[in-house]
């Protein structure tokens, strides 16, 4: 049952790690253009907010990661509590200040995550 935990937490973990690609890398491109819904300009001129956007993502991606490899699993177990917690209430505040669809993309696997956690 552990195993799915994992499994769930490493998920969220590839998306954030996803994420920071798309906005430290990809934002001025088509297919981060469309992902966020930005224009050329919009891009371009915001580039650098996405990319430090992106690095924070991928701070969350490395705890994620962290409290999966941890040797000791209970703390590793309490580090990914931590980290999905966070994830949680950026999901949270990004769906209330930008984007509602980020409660739904972001949110909802890091509640899941979150869930199998603390229940497995």
């Amino acid at each position: 049952m552990v195993v799915i935990s994992l499994i769930l937490v490493a998920l969220v973990a590839i998306e954030h790690l996803y994420i920071l690609v798309l906005e430290m890398f990809l934002w001025t491109t088509p297919r981060g253009r469309k992902t966020f819904g930005t224009t050329p300009e919009l891009a371009e001129a915001s580039k650098s907010l996405a990319a430090n956007q992106g690095l924070y993502n991928g701070f969350l991606a490395a705890g994620l990661v962290w409290g999966i490899f941890h040797p000791d699993a209970a703390f590793g177990r309490q580090i990914e509590i931590f980290f999905l917690i966070c994830v949680l209430v950026a999901a949270l505040y990004g769906g209330a200040t930008a984007k509602r669809s980020i409660l739904l993309m972001q949110g909802l696997p890091a509640l899941v995550a979150l869930l199998a956690v603390l229940v497995l």
